[in-house]
């Protein structure tokens, strides 16, 4: 694989990662169900300069362990999952996600990519609270790769 068709496919996560984050977020309010939120998205987005089977993958993936995840995050922040900041906790549960049930993607990427989000759609310092929950999980997660 070259150098410039993996950026490619870097850049296309990135966004499916946004595009994601954007749905979390529509999930979390709305009370939709996440297939009728994939499809307003699939419809309303700019999807083709996306991975949107990536897309899919997170969005399926947080929905059918969101109970995993929640639990999973649950010791690293300081109230309910459920009262975190809509925006923070849709980077919180789709990093979770991707740090438990996606191991083919380094947890480096997986934070920086969380911050990058939360920092574009969340508020002010609220990138700094999902860096420091994120960082904890990842040694829990993923200790063998944060030690190699």
């Amino acid at each position: 694989m070259s150098a410039q068709h993996s950026g490619i496919d870097a850049a296309a996560r990135s966004r499916a990662r946004r595009r994601a984050l954007q749905a979390l977020y529509a999930w979390q309010m709305s009370g939709s169900s996440m297939a009728s939120v994939i499809e307003q998205f699939r419809h309303e987005q700019d999807m083709e300069v996306a991975d949107l089977e990536y897309f899919e993958d997170l969005l399926h993936g947080v929905d059918s362990h969101v109970d995993e995840v929640d639990a999973t995050l649950k010791p690293y922040v300081d109230r309910d999952v459920a009262q975190i900041d809509p925006i923070e906790r849709a980077a919180l549960r789709l990093a979770a996600y991707e740090l438990k049930y996606r191991p083919d993607v380094p947890y480096r990427v997986i934070i920086n990519e969380a911050i990058e989000v939360t920092k574009r759609f969340g508020a002010d310092h609220g990138h700094s609270y999902v860096n420091g929950v994120l960082d904890k999980l990842a040694g829990e997660l993923r200790a063998a790769e944060k030690r190699g």
